[in-house]
């Protein structure tokens, strides 16, 4: 049975939570990071001493050893309260720790999972290539055995945080001549590394997260950076994506309805022909939606939280809480616009962000399409 109400526990985390976000990332804060495109790498260490970046990983590490329903409650609340913290978490615990978890070796997890809880490290996922995002089995860069280990060369696009990061977990073709996912390999690449170049994608949106093109031009790295087997790289990742777009639609979830929050504040405020528009049947109705749509996603994220916590398989409600939450995002924003009209319209306006970030989401991290067929297989399609 699946418990919604939050333990005494979780609701002091979210207590923490809601201390740390009013404090340090308060509205004219996030608006001042957004116009001035300052990712938040500088609250990791606070976030770090607070526990919140190790709430899943065991205590050996330094960790709080929470379920996944704990995590998703904090990526919830963190979209709630300013989705640029939710999103720097949610690499941190995915791309970062889940990834060293799942498939990196001992030894890595000893040497970087302390300083990623602490919030000294990050990693940044790098898979996205020209030729390869939703078909990410066409990776094309190459890594090369050398005597002491590997040697890289190739380009990847849309990498976010690559410059902000320690590591890249770099998704690389190891075999030429294996079959498509056989011959990829998964390797923990510095990004201090010699011959590793980036440059910035200028973007529309989320400007708190920025995105690089990375250039790897004969960089050389240790036998000791291979993560997992070599050639599982594809089987190893899609085994954290879980996890990634876990955080991702919980962390949704959380903006969506701080979308309703301000629609909802704006119809309660603004007067027309004499009352305030939320007398109207058509806004109430239209408000009504945005919130089903969010406790819709909600549910959906809850559902796949409990799967992740009671270790049960839960691939297709990834991919189900990914497309329900992102397109609930969209929904709760493109219809809080129409209620905000010219005001949410204004540069400085919260609902006009949210509506801007959020069109990135039925696309990243795995498009909509690629997950609705990935749904259509496991039900025998």
């Amino acid at each position: 049975m699946i418990d919604f109400q939050p333990d005494d526990e979780q609701l002091a985390i979210l207590e923490t939570v809601d201390r740390f976000m009013a404090r340090r990332l308060p509205p004219e804060e996030q608006r001042r990071r957004d116009e001035g495109h300052a990712p938040p790498y500088d609250l990791l260490p606070e976030m770090g001493a607070l526990g919140l970046l190790g709430l899943p990983f065991p205590a050996a590490f330094g960790g709080l050893e929470a379920d996944w329903r704990t995590v998703a409650l904090v990526q919830e609340r963190m979209g709630l309260r300013g989705r640029m913290a939710a999103s720097i978490f949610n690499r941190v615990i995915g791309f970062g720790g889940m990834s060293l978890m799942t498939y990196g070796s001992p030894a890595q997890r000893e040497a970087f999972l302390p300083g990623l809880i602490a919030g000294e490290l990050l990693f940044a996922l790098a898979l996205t290539e020209a030729d390869a995002g939703s078909d990410a089995a066409g990776v094309k860069l190459k890594a090369a055995r050398t005597a002491s280990g590997w040697r890289l060369n190739g380009r990847k696009t849309w990498i976010s945080d690559a410059q902000g990061a320690s590591h890249l977990v770099t998704i690389a073709r190891t075999d030429p001549e294996a079959s498509r996912h056989a011959g990829i390999s998964a390797l923990l690449v510095p990004t201090d590394a010699p011959g590793l170049s980036m440059t910035p994608i200028p973007k529309l949106g989320n400007n708190c997260m920025p995105s690089f093109e990375v250039f790897y031009d004969n960089v050389d790295v240790g036998e000791d950076a291979l993560m997992g087997a070599e050639g599982q790289g594809f089987a190893a990742m899609s085994q954290t994506l879980k996890y990634g777009r876990g955080g991702l639609a919980a962390s949704c979830v959380g903006a969506a309805q701080r979308a309703v929050d301000l629609a909802l504040a704006h119809a309660k405020e603004r007067v027309q022909f004499g009352r305030p528009i939320g007398a109207f049947q058509a806004v109430q109705h239209r408000l009504a939606d945005m919130q089903m749509r969010v406790d819709q996603a909600r549910l959906a994220c809850w559902h796949l939280a409990w799967l992740i916590a009671t270790g049960r398989d839960s691939t297709r409600e990834a991919s189900q809480a990914k497309v329900i939450a992102s397109e609930a995002l969209q929904y709760a924003t493109h219809h809080g616009m129409q209620i905000l009209a010219s005001a949410g319209y204004a540069a400085e306006s919260e609902m006009g962000r949210l509506w801007r970030d959020a069109r990135l989401f039925s696309f990243g991290e795995g498009a909509n399409e690629i997950q609705r067929s990935l749904i259509a297989r496991s039900m025998g399609l």
